[in-house]
């Protein structure tokens, strides 16, 4: 179950054609399971919830992404900027919720999530 204000992702960006590798990679060292969601797969195998996504789209982030759960995005977001925060992609749908990704003054980015 999702907190509010918790760490709930680890995503790992790959390019498509390395998504079945990557995947296959974390299954043969970790013995880890995943729920695939076509371009994007996961699993709590390992404890915390292990993402790697392949959506072209979404496939900017060349560094892990930690995502955070709120409760309210909207707040969340607001809550973001006004603590100086930059916004990188605004809210935006996907299978299972909403998010969005920010910067943080040092600028790294993470995101935050909602259902």
């Amino acid at each position: 179950m999702s907190e509010h204000n918790r760490i709930d992702l680890i995503e790992l960006p790959a390019h498509p054609d390395a998504l079945a590798a990557t995947r296959g990679f974390y299954e043969s060292a970790f013995g880890w399971a995943f729920t695939d969601y076509g371009a994007y797969v996961d699993t709590a195998s390992g404890g915390t919830t292990f993402g790697v996504n392949a959506i072209p789209d979404e496939n900017q982030q060349r560094m892990p992404l930690t995502v955070l759960y709120a409760d309210d995005l909207e707040a969340a977001r607001q809550r973001v900027t006004d603590a100086g925060g930059t916004i990188v992609h605004d809210i935006y749908s996907f299978p299972g919720g909403r998010r969005f990704h920010f910067a943080d003054p040092a600028g790294n980015e993470l995101a935050v999530w909602s259902q």
